[in-house]
């Protein structure tokens, strides 16, 4: 089967992003995100924890939450990439187009990275 955006994903608001600390421990997230061709996309800082774990380990879960992080629905799981800085323009369209205070240039100021996350192939 092809990767695509698992139907509990579609139309979320949040998702609970996990990366994995080199110890294999699990940090749970709760991010925006936007949703394209069949990927996620999000935006975060190259000084945040969240970014490190993605360079040093692409493989991460997700699963739908609330905005404090509560999972209300099932775990995926999928392969993260950082974006290149000539895809970057694209994904900022789509989550400032989903999230009207991704808008506020002050408030995202040193958000300076762009992710996306393949799902991987369900069964």
């Amino acid at each position: 089967m092809t990767s695509a955006i698992p139907p509990e994903i579609q139309g979320q608001r949040y998702i609970s992003l996990a990366t994995f600390r080199k110890n294999g421990v699990a940090v749970y997230t709760p991010i925006w995100f936007a949703e394209d061709d069949g990927k996620l996309y999000f935006m975060t800082s190259s000084k945040l924890w969240k970014y490190k774990r993605v360079r040093n380990n692409p493989q991460v879960k997700f699963a739908p939450c609330t905005i404090r992080g509560k999972i209300t629905g099932p775990e995926f799981s999928g392969t993260a990439r950082i974006l290149p800085p000539e895809e970057v323009a694209r994904v900022r369209r789509l989550i400032n187009a989903k999230y009207w205070l991704a808008r506020v240039p002050l408030l995202w100021r040193n958000t300076d990275v762009y992710v996306e996350i393949i799902p991987a192939p369900r069964s």
